[in-house]
């Protein structure tokens, strides 16, 4: 075999190898997990070693990621985020991912108090809970947003919001004023000047209804009733105010008050809305959009007191007159003594 035919087969045997030996670092699988999928986390300010740390538990052979991630030199510029690695990707797949920052859907809803909302928040995105609420009560924020520390929880309208995982505490409240701000559209700001309230105190109202019943289809009614006690001047006498204010003085926003009694009336607090006239200084908890909608759409009627219904779970009877409530309220109060729900 004369030489020129050798060295041919000699380049062509190197070929050979080099594609062989590309394939397995480039385009064999390269996964060792038994998920379709899963999210990796990469922590704001994370380098190339610390990268390397957290996809290994999740590749067969490391050497071959690092041989394709350098290649692509992913090594030189690294991205913070939540990224989505697929059962059976290749080390080129991997890489790609890794430069691919998947947004999340942030969901919260019926939280009581900002601090149980950031922990909500931040057990869903990397932004720590310190962080973010010093960032939310910023006063120079609050105040240009017409918040206060007692009506900033009502800044943030329940919903679903497509955010990136390491979005920076800035961003999310910024996010979450903006969104507010739509909220409160022309036809929702008008509704709210009939009434002769601003955002602030129909939302601080919404969360009140919200608390008393979860029929939505009840909820105008309930607000119709508060509406009227308001012109009246009358004391709201809301029960979930008053577990509120218990709540609050305590600063246990986890225990459970099934019954308001009678020394739980007299707790001296601008959330007991049995001893104060009006509206308390801010919402009681989160409302949802329903409960908002129900104050500016509330049903006109003629009452003033309502009590729940030990006939339609769930729901409540109405009365116009202080008479008539007397016999619905003595009813409920038979029925839970009988259940024996004491608090």
């Amino acid at each position: 075999m004369s030489k020129k035919k050798i060295a041919i087969i000699a380049s062509l045997i190197l070929v050979a190898s080099v594609a062989i030996y590309g394939y397995i670092n480039v385009l064999s699988a390269n996964t060792k997990f038994e998920k379709k999928e899963l999210y990796v986390f990469v922590p704001t300010g994370s380098t190339y070693e610390d990268v390397l740390k957290i996809v290994e538990p999740y590749v067969k052979n490391i050497d071959k990621f690092k041989f394709v991630a350098e290649k692509r030199s992913y090594n030189e510029n690294v991205f913070p985020g939540r990224f989505l690695f697929k059962k059976g990707m290749n080390n080129l797949q991997l890489v790609s991912a890794l430069r691919h920052n998947m947004p999340l859907n942030l969901a919260f809803n019926n939280q009581e108090s900002l601090e149980k909302l950031v922990s909500r928040i931040s057990s869903q995105m990397e932004v720590d809970s310190t962080t973010l609420i010093n960032t939310i009560k910023d006063s120079v924020f609050m105040k240009k947003n017409g918040f206060n520390g007692e009506t900033i929880l009502g800044m943030f309208i329940p919903n679903t919001y497509e955010m990136k995982w390491n979005t920076s505490a800035e961003k999310i409240r910024d996010k979450m004023a903006d969104e507010y701000h739509k909220f409160w559209n022309t036809e929702r700001t008008a509704k709210a000047k009939a009434l002769n309230m601003t955002p602030e105190e129909v939302i601080t109202l919404a969360a009140i209804v919200h608390k008393e019943t979860v029929k939505i289809d009840e909820r105008p009614r309930v607000a119709g009733v508060y509406l009227n006690r308001l012109k009246l001047e009358m004391p709201l006498q809301a029960d979930p105010t008053v577990i509120f204010a218990v709540k609050k003085s305590s600063g246990d926003f986890d225990q459970v008050i099934k019954r308001v009694r009678g020394e739980m009336l007299r707790i001296n607090s601008p959330y007991n809305t049995y001893v104060t006239i009006g509206l308390p200084p801010g919402p009681i908890a989160m409302p949802d959009i329903s409960a908002v909608d129900a104050v500016l759409n509330a049903e006109k009627h003629d009452y003033i007191y309502f009590c729940a219904s030990v006939e339609r779970f769930g729901y409540h009877d109405f009365a116009a007159t202080y008479e008539a409530h007397q016999v619905n309220a003595k009813k409920y109060a038979e029925w839970v003594t009988k259940l024996g729900i004491e608090r």
